[in-house]
């Protein structure tokens, strides 16, 4: 008996999914070890924090199409692209990664609501409100450059960013969570 509940549509669009998103850690653990190599080790343990949450996320795609009886496909994944030229090149280029990676994430969302497959539509929202987090993420250590002078910043303020982001919290808040009492 055939117990598998997907499609081979959607069987093969997550089974790209998982291989995004080992490109994605690989993508934050390149970036991780770029700036540890120029003296940030905060931003270097920032990205280290978000390779792991990158895998987190492959397992959940790989969990989800085992436990609806499918089969899991691991393939090759491209390396990162060449290293940044400074930390604003580095923020751009993870900005559009996760952009990029959005996108892969409503097409899965786009096919299970033309194939009225719900249980992946349901369980798609979830990377949706991710991915509303990670471009976030990265919008603000964007906004957090710019603020330090960008790539004139000065060294007291990138050492300062520097900081910051080895302390900085892996969660932004998200605007269906505001109210007027914690606008943030």
């Amino acid at each position: 008996m055939n117990t598998n509940r997907l499609s081979k549509k959607i069987e093969d669009i997550l089974n790209s999914q998982v291989t995004k998103e080992a490109e994605a850690a690989q993508v934050y653990l390149s970036y991780g070890c770029w700036a540890d190599s120029k003296g940030y080790s905060g931003i270097a343990n920032y990205f280290f924090r978000h390779c792991k949450e990158e895998r987190n996320h492959m397992m959940k795609v790989i969990q989800y199409i085992m436990g609806r009886g499918g089969e899991v496909k691991i393939t090759d994944t491209k390396g990162p692209s060449k290293n940044p030229n400074s930390l604003q090149d580095c923020f751009e280029k993870t900005f559009k990664h996760e952009v990029e990676n959005t996108t892969a994430i409503y097409e899965i969302v786009n096919l299970a609501h033309d194939e009225k497959d719900w249980a992946t539509y349901n369980f798609a929202q979830w990377f949706v409100q991710e991915q509303i987090e990670e471009e976030k993420l990265i919008m603000d250590l964007l906004d957090k450059l710019k603020i330090a002078g960008g790539d004139k910043a000065s060294d007291e303020s990138l050492f300062n960013l520097d900081e910051y982001l080895g302390q900085a919290p892996d969660h932004a808040p998200l605007p269906r969570e505001a109210s007027m009492d914690k606008p943030e």
